[in-house]
């Protein structure tokens, strides 16, 4: 997901988001078209939900759910970007706040699911002087890797962290499963905050996106 920087074909697809981002703003952009992209990362560490770019990570959000605009969490911290620098900036402050920790197979191991969201919103102003409005996000998600115990060594903390990981992954792996059968009648989000967060995105109709504000915003 995150590659390296340098050389370009080397990075990840997190970055190349980024780069694509802005690239399409450029081009699209003009006198009648505004733009306005916020930036968000969290990490869910043992189910619980951190906010990545906070000063207190290790305060829990909570995740609640609005009627018009499904599931969010309360309180996470979302930054105006103008730049592909200021995402990584973000990108870069963020991972530091990431739980990792070592095991026998890996020295660096993430010890946590990160979500760094990116919500596009754009204003253009049509020839009669109306308005049309129109909102995206992007979830880029980096999932810790499944693990087996017999293998990783793990033990306390870190193997209390990867039944966590190996329990909200397998939640994912059922709630895609019961997408892609069509007949489920019942789609089990509810069994991990991963699946939670994604649910709007994964299913098939999600709730409608809030009605947008506008803000000083970046011109193409």
């Amino acid at each position: 997901m995150e590659g390296v920087n340098e050389p370009p074909e080397l990075r990840g697809i997190i970055p190349r988001a980024f780069h694509q981002i802005f690239d399409l703003i450029s081009s699209r952009g003009g006198q009648n078209t505004e733009f306005l992209v916020r930036a968000s990362y969290l990490e869910i560490y043992n189910e619980e939900v951190r906010d990545l770019l906070s000063k207190q990570v290790v305060n829990k959000l909570e995740l609640k759910e609005d009627p018009n605009t499904g599931v969010y969490v309360k309180d996470l911290t979302s930054y105006v970007v103008k730049s592909v620098k200021e995402c990584d900036k973000l990108r870069n402050f963020g991972a530091n706040n990431r739980h990792v920790g070592a095991t026998k197979m890996n020295a660096d191991s993430s010890r946590s699911h990160s979500i760094y969201t990116i919500t596009v919103e754009s204003c253009e102003t049509r020839p009669d002087g109306t308005a049309s409005i129109r909102m995206g996000k992007l979830n880029l998600v980096d999932l810790a890797g499944s693990e087996r115990q017999a293998k990783t060594e793990a033990t306390g903390d870190r193997l209390k962290e990867a039944t966590k990981i190996n329990l909200s992954l397998s939640a994912l792996g059922n709630c895609i499963s019961a997408l892609v059968d069509g007949k489920s009648k019942h789609i089990p989000y509810r069994d991990s905050k991963l699946t939670r967060l994604l649910q709007a995105r994964a299913s098939a109709s999600p709730a409608p996106p809030p009605p947008p504000s506008l803000h000083p915003a970046i011109r193409g």
